[in-house]
């Protein structure tokens, strides 16, 4: 892997954003490396300043190397804990609302919105959810949308359905050829696929439950720090929110907004809400 020349790197987010509006300035820099290097090798550049001269010049050029500036690791009920956490502890509160509106922040592939549609339809919640699934790389989001898969994620979404408490045969959700899997078409009736980047845009609804899972630790705290902000305003009055297994709220500003749900498996409530009379008291 290249070294990574950091004016150079400062010089290239700077512009990235400037013309582009993708923002990463804000990214842990042993993440950045690592993408940097990527994009050089994908280029098969010197240095980032010829990659500079090349989006700048080609917005064609941006667009292939997007995808290796973003983060696309994830698994169908990656952590299956958390799942069977959703079902046992959250999804009983959300049954007393009378429709359910969940954001699920960084959705990659889509891979977690496919687990979590089959959780709700299993505990009877799918007809009154609506599930806005965001990412910052619209390709991510074109494979999310498809719902179609290489074959060999099937042995990994067995074992983790179970384990997350899956009471159906997962071959109920999928069927597969040609080396393929297609997800059943019906679990994204109610899932909205949508562009939203953590670090630029804003508020879009209010929600009963935030996912955003795995993608804080490569963000430095400032941003860090932004995105809950995001999430507990985007948040009902004692709403839910759900991180990865590595992230915490203990060091951000707006961690005195949340109460554990469940430490064990990331899973906060919040306990505050500054709008009460728009949301009304649903606990």
């Amino acid at each position: 892997m290249k070294i990574i020349d950091p004016l150079e790197r400062h010089l290239f987010l700077e512009a990235v954003y400037g013309r582009y509006g993708y923002d990463f300035r804000q990214y842990s820099e042993a993440s950045l490396n690592r993408r940097l290097g990527s994009v050089l090798q994908l280029l098969n550049a010197e240095n980032l300043v010829d990659v500079l001269k090349e989006i700048l010049a080609s917005p064609a050029v941006f667009q292939k190397i997007l995808p290796s500036l973003t983060i696309s690791t994830t698994e169908f009920f990656r952590d299956p804990k958390f799942f069977r956490a959703l079902r046992e502890q959250v999804f009983p509160v959300l049954k007393t609302y009378p429709t359910i509106k969940i954001w699920a922040a960084g959705c990659s592939t889509g891979e977690e919105i496919y687990s979590l549609a089959v959780a709700l339809r299993e505990e009877g919640l799918a007809a009154r959810s609506m599930i806005y699934a965001t990412d910052i790389n619209p390709k991510s989001l074109k494979i999310a949308k498809d719902g179609i898969y290489n074959v060999s994620v099937v042995e990994k979404l067995t074992r983790n359905y179970v384990l997350a408490g899956g009471n159906h045969s997962p071959s109920d959700y999928y069927t597969s050829e040609y080396g393929l899997v297609r997800l059943d078409p019906t679990l994204k009736e109610n899932v909205v696929f949508m562009e939203h980047n953590l670090a630029t845009d804003a508020v879009f609804g209010e929600f009963h439950l935030v996912l955003c899972r795995n993608v804080l630790i490569y963000f430095r705290s400032e941003l860090q720090d932004r995105a809950i902000r995001l999430f507990e305003e985007s948040l009902v009055y004692r709403g839910f929110l759900g991180l990865g297994s590595k992230e915490s709220l203990r060091f951000s500003a707006v961690a005195p907004a949340f109460e554990d749900s469940d430490a064990s498996q990331k899973i906060f409530r919040l306990k505050a809400k500054k709008s009460l009379e728009k949301v009304g008291k649903h606990a």
